[in-house]
């Protein structure tokens, strides 16, 4: 993905364009660059690098005018450099474009273009959209018709932002795939972005685009329409964002903060939705919802990364708590295998941005085979969360960290209530419901507990950070718990880990094990204790380190594991929302003794919003 804010008004456009990159650094920060009409026409500054980068650029070269566009690229067509850098601009060098997206047909229009006598300057998909618009801009000098002219010969998905020289009082922003919402400073002055963020503090209401908009931003006001030119409505809708709210504070790291917001965000998702004394647990987004529920034989959740691997822990609830068959699936490969959808199938869409490409194009396939379709979600007003049959928001704020920390333990969460909530229709009785909410609302106080584990962490990653090769074991519901742990070591501290169910170590993967191996195993109470205990007898008599997470320590644990870490004790079901703490925090300062950006690990974006 990609970070796009465009300005439209009376204030100098650069200053604000770098503040809203600032706030979207997290899509991408490969190359950065801003395109601005002034005193001097249209100019542009670009370069590699972060957005720290451009503004010291922008500051030995300046530029000034009251329209502009701005990127911060994650690189996908074309390596990182000046070059492929965006804006790009048609060759008369009148318009400028940013693009968020890919451009799939990119290679005909190219050829098509070239043979035209169009001259390319870079080996992006990007610039071929804007030298198309600059085709026809040459033949009608309108832009807004050969925008729309440009984007009907595009097969893809795209956000886009674009500005003519000739044309300084137009900002023109068009979506398909991509996100993309227009945020009205006061009347007159408009901002254009990929991510609400980049309006903190500024816009407090925007409108967001959908699929196949297009709008047409002037001093006069917001013209919505199809890219065929059918007029759509002006909705504008709250942004539910503050500056304090995506600042750091006190914290050094966006990772850290967001790891020690947890306890609070949690309590975020679940207020005013459980309450364990009446045993009753209400879920607004499914009000309307509720007869059908009771209905469904089957659930499918589906998800990327981190919303994967939450999803595996929904898979164990749901089948415990409802009693419903439970199938997980990875976005990028449900929509690819002809999946079975039976009648009756309950489909859950998991993802934080709400954005994310892979699980979008695996919801449109499911629901045209016939499924239900319900979103766990964390940002209001996404694609996913507008395009499914119902679902449930996260509640847990923003989350800036690429590697995702309190949205996946937000989706746990959430998956907690639900599989409770399709529960209690079937078989589970008023006195089990009330014991599970009891305990549910005691894990934000749990991880409270949890996080002063910090310091024992800090020492452990520094003691183990530079062996290049970990195991991380669990079993049952914690062998997701041992994927995500494994995949936060491998985001922000580029160490090969692995996570594996316990049992299957010896059937391969303890060839690996070696003399001072660190083995994470996640050995929590519950009917696999005495099975896991022996499998890190097999890790210790083969040399590897142990690091034991545990909720009840014993004598077999401390003879078995040098590196004990105590988390509170919790229901079984729900020790993922504990026993992951430590996890994230190992992960988090085994990149900080490597000397590691954590909040933006190399080519990684928070979100991907291109297949």
């Amino acid at each position: 993905m990609c970070g796009i804010v465009g300005y439209l008004g009376t204030s100098n456009a650069p200053p604000l364009l770098l503040s809203g990159l600032k706030h979207l650094e997290y899509r991408g920060y490969d190359s950065a660059g801003m395109a601005v009409i002034g005193a001097n026409g249209l100019e542009i500054r670009r370069c590699v690098g972060r957005v720290s980068a451009l503004e010291d650029l922008v500051h030995q070269q300046p530029i000034s005018g009251s329209l502009g566009i701005a990127h911060t690229r994650w690189a996908s067509h074309g390596k990182p450099s000046e070059e492929n850098a965006h804006p790009h601009v048609d060759q008369a060098r009148k318009i400028a474009l940013v693009h968020n997206g890919i451009i799939e047909n990119h290679a005909a229009l190219r050829t098509c273009l070239s043979e035209k006598g169009v001259q390319f300057s870079s080996e992006t998909d990007t610039e071929v959209l804007a030298q198309l618009i600059g085709c026809y801009y040459a033949q009608s000098g309108k832009l807004v018709c050969s925008v729309r002219e440009a984007l009907k010969m595009v097969q893809g998905t795209f956000g886009i932002a674009v500005i003519c020289e000739d044309e300084p009082q137009t900002l023109i922003a068009a979506r398909q795939g991509s996100p993309l919402l227009v945020g009205m400073v006061e009347h007159g002055e408009y901002l254009v972005a990929s991510d609400p963020a980049a309006l903190a503090g500024r816009a407090p209401q925007a409108v967001f685009l959908k699929d196949g908009e297009m709008a047409i931003v002037t001093p006069a006001g917001i013209e919505l329409s199809t890219i065929d030119a059918e007029p759509v409505g002006v909705t504008f809708e709250a942004i539910d964002q503050t500056l304090e709210r995506i600042e750091l504070g006190r914290f050094e790291h966006y990772m850290q903060k967001e790891i020690h917001e947890q306890p609070e965000s949690l309590r975020m998702t679940l207020s005013g939705r459980v309450d364990s004394r009446t045993a009753n647990i209400t879920l607004g987004g499914l009000t309307n919802f509720e007869r059908q529920l009771s209905h469904f034989k089957r659930v499918l959740l589906f998800g990327c990364g981190s919303a994967w691997h939450a999803g595996l822990i929904g898979e164990y609830l749901i089948e415990e708590l409802a009693e419903l068959p439970t199938e997980v699936q990875y976005s990028s490969e449900l929509r690819y295998r002809n999946p079975l959808i039976e009648e009756g199938t309950l489909a859950i869409a998991i993802s934080q941005s709400g954005e994310t490409a892979d699980t979008l194009a695996a919801l449109h396939e499911v629901r045209t085979r016939g499924a239900t379709v319900l979103g766990i979600v964390n940002n209001v007003g996404s694609t996913i969360a507008r395009e499914t049959d119902a679902g449930v928001y996260l509640h847990v704020g923003p989350e800036i960290g690429v590697a995702s920390t309190k949205a996946f333990l937000g989706q746990v969460t959430v998956l907690s209530m639900l599989a409770v909530y399709l529960g209690r229709r079937k078989h589970l009785s008023r006195d089990t419901i009330s014991t599970f909410l009891s305990e549910l609302e005691r894990i934000p106080e749990a991880i409270e507990q949890t996080l002063l584990l910090e310091s024992q962490m800090r020492e452990i990653a520094y003691k183990f950070s530079g062996r290049q090769n970990w195991l991380y074991l669990g079993r049952g519901i914690n062998y997701p718990t041992a994927l995500e742990g494994a995949l936060k070591l491998k985001e922000v501290s580029y160490i090969h880990a692995e996570g594996l169910p316990a049992a299957e170590m010896k059937h391969g993967p303890i060839a690996m094990i070696d003399e001072g191996m660190p083995v994470v195993v996640i050995a929590t109470r519950d009917v696999t204790y005495q099975k896991i205990l022996s499998n890190m007898e097999e890790v210790r008599s083969r040399g590897g380190e142990v690091i034991a997470i545990v909720n009840q320590p014993d004598a077999q644990i401390e003879r078995l594991a040098k590196n004990v870490v105590v988390v509170p004790r919790t229901q079984p079901m729900l020790s993922p929302l504990v026993a992951s703490v430590p996890l994230q925090l190992l992960a988090y300062h085994a990149a900080l003794s490597r000397g590691l950006d954590v909040d933006k690990p190399r080519n990684l974006a928070k979100s991907v919003t291109v297949e």
